[in-house]
């Protein structure tokens, strides 16, 4: 039984760098071959980055990618290593980029795989299943493949197969079956979401059990606007067997020995490589490539790349949190960020997050106290800063306040919105001076039920826990102390955050209690509604009452107009907010009674 040495490299792309992209190919691919690598995997469309959204329609674009490809064959082998086979998924076109929906069958953009060997490519493989919901619009931007390409190297048939091709039953995988190849593998660009990596490895055990092979499944990591990559890289035997497992969030070669069985007769490929004529599952062709020669088994103990058990949930969320915000500020070449501190959880997790992710002299903290700002926020504030070494600054708004008021006549909502738009224009006149990006740090449950100020608490270019509901924050709040202090370091969010009734301190005494139902009764309806698309009828059937759920329901639609003007954020759940939650603002379609 053939032996291959797999090298799975677990990467962070940027869109739209097609020259840097290549370059960390050619990178990565010399610390496979270093490790003794027979085959090389990089996720897909490696070159351009994903999702690369309307881009596709742009000729240039997909030209870029097309020439780009080529030249990395050549370069690799100008390496000295031309011998490796490297599998790298890129933006391909067999005809001009259709904008409609109804394009002609094998004409349009692709999402595409190529297998690159002695500077040239080999195979190309066109992405079979074209995800349309949640996040992805594949339906929009490409057209599908109707191929299964299978190579053989090193004795084995591999087949291969891109992202959503897993995620269906039938199509690619069962073709495999039928074809009898004895590896599979599947470049991903499969976007994080809370305990999806509890669903990725039954899942790719069923594929493996439907194909009869292992699979191979490398992911990238990395954010990308709102999206955020995990890795969670792996191989499973086809007796479902996890074989081996990278960690997640962050880039890993993860190389390991996996014995496969040999090609048979059954896999016979035809003349010059073209389609054998046989349909296969789903209407699938096979075509076959052969690649005459890979690096020899390397000598000495086996490759194993170990298994990374997943982490708690809290730790999970903080590190995809922490790198969609290092991503978003890095990749679009920020120097640093800048947020107010009011002395609250939320701007302290936020604060918390920006230092983990950026380092303490990247991060600006403002407090911006008013006549209502309680001395205890102030000193939660300056605590915070302590705690982390951001560089904290005092701007106090009541003067700026009173000279609104002394031409204007205000009162009530008014004058607390007012306080909160004189915060904004602060933080937004330091971005605009010293070159900072403003985070705002409203959570999910805020943005949710409308309880922000427009211009004001919700100014900003990134919003770091968009989409997390404010009963989570409080828990990765204790997480990110507890962590701290079991590696012997300052937990970085004061007890008093933690600890005190939430307010926004916009008028005396206020609490967000006054307007909000608890969050502990508030979080369970708004998950139910945004997140499980639950009715009224549901909801109450689910144990809330009816006047409680009528009054969160008609909080919730009528903010859709202050959801849809909110900055984007880091996706961590099912249904975020903008992505994948998407309602007509003119919308007179009403749960509540």
């Amino acid at each position: 039984m053939p032996t291959l040495r797999l090298a799975l490299c677990q990467v962070n792309p940027s869109v739209g760098d097609i020259s840097g992209n290549a370059e960390h190919v050619r990178a990565w691919t010399r610390r496979a071959a270093d490790a003794g690598a027979q085959l090389v995997l990089f996720p897909e469309m490696m070159l351009t980055g994903y999702p690369v959204e309307d881009l596709v329609f742009r000729r240039s674009f997909v030209a870029a990618s097309k020439a780009a490809l080529d030249r990395l064959a050549a370069d690799l082998a100008a390496d000295g290593l031309g011998e490796l086979p490297v599998v790298v998924g890129y933006l391909d076109a067999d005809g001009p980029p259709q904008v409609s929906g109804d394009a002609e069958p094998g004409r349009g953009a692709r999402n595409a795989a190529a297998l690159l060997h002695r500077g040239e490519v080999v195979a190309r493989y066109f992405k079979h299943h074209l995800p349309n919901y949640g996040v992805f619009d594949e339906d929009r931007y490409f057209v599908p493949g109707g191929m299964l390409t299978v190579v053989r190297l090193g004795g084995v048939d591999v087949a291969l197969t891109i992202c959503e091709d897993l995620w269906q039953a039938g199509g690619p995988f069962a073709a495999a079956r039928q074809v009898g190849v004895g590896l599979v593998v599947n470049i991903n660009g499969s976007p994080y979401e809370l305990n999806k990596d509890d669903i990725r490895l039954p899942l790719v055990r069923r594929r493996a059990a439907e194909a009869g092979a292992t699979i191979a499944y490398v992911n990238m990591i990395g954010g990308q606007d709102e999206l955020v990559f995990e890795g969670d890289s792996m191989i499973v035997a086809a007796d479902g067997t996890l074989l081996t497992r990278a960690p997640q969030f962050v880039e890993h070669l993860l190389v390991h020995d996996v014995a496969l069985p040999e090609a048979t007769e059954r896999g016979a490929h035809p003349a010059a490589g073209e389609t054998d004529g046989v349909e296969l599952a789903d209407g699938l062709r096979v075509v076959r490539r052969t690649v005459d020669s890979i690096p020899p088994a390397p000598t000495g103990p086996a490759a194993a790349g170990g298994v990374i058990e997943p982490v708690a949930d809290e730790a999970e969320v903080w590190q995809a949190l922490v790198l969609g915000l290092r991503d978003y500020v890095d990749k679009n070449r920020f120097p640093s960020v800048v947020l107010g501190l009011s002395g609250g959880i939320d701007s302290a997790v936020v604060a918390a997050i920006a230092v983990d992710a950026l380092g303490a002299d990247r991060v600006v903290g403002v407090s911006l106290p008013s006549q209502h700002s309680s001395e205890h926020s102030r000193e939660d504030a300056a605590d915070l800063a302590k705690r982390t070494g951001l560089d904290y600054r005092i701007e106090p708004i009541q003067p700026m306040v009173d000279t609104f008021l002394a031409n204007m006549s205000l009162s009530g909502i008014a004058v607390e919105n007012l306080q909160a738009r004189v915060r904004g224009v602060i933080l937004m006149a330091l971005s605009n001076q010293e070159g900072h990006l403003v985070l705002t740090t409203g959570n999910k449950s805020e943005l949710a039920v409308g309880y922000s100020t427009l211009y004001g608490d919700s100014v900003g270019g990134f919003n770091p826990i968009k989409d997390v509901w404010k009963t989570l924050v409080w828990r990765l709040a204790k997480w990110r102390n507890a962590e701290a202090a079991r590696l012997g370091g300052t937990p970085p969010i004061p007890e008093n955050s933690i600890g005190k009734p939430p307010s926004a301190e916009l008028s005396p005494g206020q609490l967000d209690s006054d307007t909000l139902p608890d969050y502990d009764v508030l979080d369970p309806i708004l998950i139910g509604y945004i997140d499980g698309d639950l009715g009224r009828e549901g909801l109450v059937a689910s144990g809330h009452t009816p006047a409680m759920v009528d009054k969160v329901l008609r909080m919730v639609d009528t903010a859709e107009y202050k959801r849809r003007q909110s900055a984007p954020g880091t996706k961590i759940s099912m249904k975020a907010f903008g992505r994948d939650r998407r309602l007509p603002i003119t919308n007179r379609w009403r749960e509540h009674g």
